[in-house]
């Protein structure tokens, strides 16, 4: 399928949150919708019999082309954000694979990941349908179908990519680096570092530094991101990089850790009560 323009399919399981389905049944209108008045394709959306708040999201693309425009398109990732508020997201199957080299190094360590892969995704599999030779995989993930590129990264690979940019920051003040590592909805990993001035006024921090490049790279909708800091205690986003990720990003899942461990998840609705946004405008 990467080689050729001709129509593509992806496929997302969507595992609504009890008590939202009214909503997600007018995400699942406006979304296809959406396809049809701009060309881009159709959607069929169908519910797992097995589970009943697990819907799977067929969509067929017209084109490579219009797949892309459709991933770009600023109305698209405002539905996206809204999906991700009322439901758990991972993309099975992508029929258009945009390369990219950060991704790439992401999937690249994912081959040995151990537990929960999908941020909170229930694993659960009928072992009465697991072919010979099971019994030799428990513990581990059992890869299902070509789905790498796109599904949301682990916690474990989201935190790895934080520590990574820390490396990269520049803090020649403080000597403290910090890393973080944003992930946007198509499951695209962006990082930032901070980079430190000798004005200190005119320092801006990782989390920033990654919501920015994400921005000026085209992302509009993210879902989580992690921050790494060499600290015993965890080290949450300061007051400027709350408001910064709260205007760009809503409730983000904010994954906190060291070097070593990590310290803990938060929604940052928890870490900004009250936030001031464009509503108030």
């Amino acid at each position: 399928m990467s080689s050729s323009d001709a129509s593509r399919l992806s496929v997302t399981r969507i595992d609504v949150a009890a008590g939202r389905e009214l909503d997600f049944a007018d995400w699942v209108t406006a979304f296809e919708a959406i396809l049809i008045r701009k060309n881009y394709g159709r959607a069929d959306t169908i519910r797992d019999e097995a589970e009943p708040h697990r819907f799977y999201a067929v969509r067929h693309w017209n084109s490579a082309v219009a797949a892309q425009q459709c991933h770009g398109d600023p109305e698209v990732q405002t539905l996206a954000a809204a999906l991700h508020r009322i439901a758990r997201v991972t993309h099975l199957v992508n029929g258009v694979h945009r390369a990219d080299a950060v991704n790439a190094a992401v999937v690249d360590r994912r081959g040995g990941a151990g537990s929960d892969r999908r941020a909170g995704f229930d694993r659960r599999q009928n072992r009465a349908t697991n072919p010979p030779g099971a019994e030799r995989r428990r513990g581990t993930e059992r890869r299902l179908g070509p789905r790498r590129a796109r599904e949301r990264t682990a916690p474990g690979d989201l935190i790895a990519a934080a520590r990574r940019a820390r490396e990269s920051a520049s803090a020649e003040f403080s000597k403290f680096k910090v890393g973080a590592a944003l992930e946007s909805t198509d499951g695209s990993v962006i990082t930032g570092c901070n980079v430190e001035n000798a004005t200190y006024g005119l320092t801006v921090c990782a989390e920033r530094v990654a919501m920015f490049k994400a921005i000026s790279e085209g992302h509009r909708a993210f879902t989580r991101i992690a921050v790494v800091a060499d600290t015993a205690a965890p080290t949450p986003p300061c007051g400027a990089c709350r408001q910064i990720l709260w205007e760009f990003g809503g409730d983000l899942e904010v994954q906190l850790a060291n070097l070593t461990e990590h310290k803990g998840t938060h929604r940052l609705k928890d870490l900004l009560p009250l936030p001031f946004d464009a509503r108030l405008l």
